[in-house]
């Protein structure tokens, strides 16, 4: 039976303006909104809203949380079974960090001595621990590989590509306003692939979603329209084309 938008706030415990902002950003649209306007959630939709909640609980943005469940290869089953394991991992640091919060109340009595070490057990300061299995399974793995062929080269081996990608760039500027579909477009996008699989390893889909990253994350925008304003936008639209006619 399907929902209100008041009764799945209550039923989850977070607020209607939370659902509207879920809605309006793309991350959870319920399935139907009646003639007066009313959101109507379904099962699946309760079901989506689940799988938000247990990524937020591990910390993940709500971009990040977006880019997951959205991609094609999203198994729920898997993203569940994942989720206990890295909430089991987390139980276990939490139980370590009360041990070494009651040892240390018996430090401050005097009752025991503890080394720096110990007084640390149990703490983890690095953002977001559990992104990366995450990432690597649904998320921007081709990047991750890139970035990380880039660190492994020489000063000079990343000036050379740092030129080479600002020369595509300034071509694509160049016939930015021409159709994307065209022979000319898909010539130069082409070779923005395969410069891309030199560092990383893209498939044609992957390609199209790093280039609608290009328009819906604005540092990327800022970085490519610093070569032509509208450069972004042309590009997220002729890296679709391109993977339309190679897919």
């Amino acid at each position: 039976m399907a929902m209100k938008v008041k009764e799945v706030a209550e039923l989850v415990g977070i607020s209607v303006r939370t659902l509207h902002h879920y809605d309006e950003i793309g991350l959870l649209t319920p399935d139907e909104v009646t003639s007066a306007g009313y959101r109507l959630y379904s099962d699946a939709n309760l079901e989506m809203l689940q799988q938000i909640i247990f990524f937020k609980e591990l910390d993940f943005s709500l971009k990040d949380i977006k880019e997951i469940i959205n991609n094609p290869s999203f198994d729920r089953e898997e993203a569940l079974n994942m989720h206990r394991r890295i909430l089991l991992e987390k139980r276990k640091r939490l139980d370590q960090m009360i041990a070494t919060i009651d040892k240390s109340v018996q430090h401050v009595r005097g009752e025991i001595k503890m080394t720096a070490k110990e007084q640390f057990e149990g703490f983890n300061f690095s953002h977001n621990p559990y992104e990366q299995e995450a990432r690597e399974r649904w998320g921007d793995q081709a990047v991750d590989q890139a970035n990380q062929k880039l660190q492994n080269q020489s000063p000079g081996e990343q000036k050379a590509l740092s030129d080479q990608m600002n020369s595509i760039y300034t071509r694509l500027a160049a016939i930015r306003h021409t159709d994307p579909n065209s022979a000319e477009a898909q010539a130069g996008i082409s070779e923005w692939y395969n410069y891309l699989n030199n560092m990383g390893n893209y498939s044609p889909e992957a390609f199209r979603g790093l280039g609608q990253m290009y328009v819906d994350d604005e540092r990327f925008t800022r970085n490519i329209d610093q070569f032509s304003e509208g450069l972004a936008v042309f590009m997220r639209d002729a890296m679709a084309a391109f993977a339309d006619q190679n897919s």
